[in-house]
């Protein structure tokens, strides 16, 4: 994990990994089969870091929770966001998660169908955010800087309601574009909500 945070993904192979432990790359060989089973390892670690949202608690503020948690491990670890689904072997980290975010909007009054269209919105939404966030410039201000060298180079009149955006939005004081996830998900969460019909506190929901 060290060497793909440090070097990315493409700089993990066999031989790299020896030479990080100090040893031949046969060597390793004899831990696991090859690349695919430490990428499977390595997938599980990070949902490991994740919090798990709790079954039975309040589906929105867990989910909102479980989200955010996400978020910032997936900002620590930006290449994995590519594996997070792709494992066919995965480990009890892995299914563990999975299950608890299952559970909660299961026990939250979601459908089974309902649960798997909520499962599949919510976490395309965060992965894609994580892309995004992971593309972008470092710091703010080097995004203020690159909007600004941008707006130089744009003909006004050529694009109006990019550089409407741009000059009354992304260029004002304090704006940040990480603010926009919680916008986001908080439009996701209405949604789910509405569709799943807001009876009153305690009442049980049809499944």
């Amino acid at each position: 994990m060290e060497l793909a945070d440090e070097q990315g993904l493409a700089a993990l192979t066999m031989r790299a990994l020896a030479r990080r432990l100090d040893r031949k790359p046969m060597a390793v060989y004899h831990h696991v089969r090859g690349k695919e089973e430490i990428l499977d390892g390595l997938v599980d670690m990070v949902f490991a870091q994740i919090q798990d949202p709790r079954p039975g608690r309040e589906w929105r503020e867990e989910m909102s929770a479980r989200c955010h948690s996400a978020r910032s491990v997936l900002g620590k670890h930006p290449w994995v966001i590519a594996l997070m689904e792709s494992r066919t072997n995965p480990g009890p980290a892995t299914i563990k998660h999975h299950d608890a975010v299952i559970g909660t909007l299961r026990q939250g009054g979601f459908s089974v169908a309902l649960t798997a269209h909520a499962y599949a919105l919510i976490d395309s939404y965060l992965y894609g955010f994580a892309v995004q966030e992971a593309g972008l410039p470092g710091e703010a201000d080097a995004v203020d800087e690159l909007a600004e060298e941008l707006m130089a180079a744009l003909p006004v009149e050529q694009y109006p309601h990019f550089v409407e955006l741009t000059v009354e939005h992304v260029l004002q004081p304090g704006y940040d574009f990480a603010d926009e996830f919680d916008f986001g998900l908080s439009l996701i969460l209405d949604g789910l909500d509405a569709r799943l019909g807001t009876l009153g506190p305690g009442t049980p929901r049809k499944r």
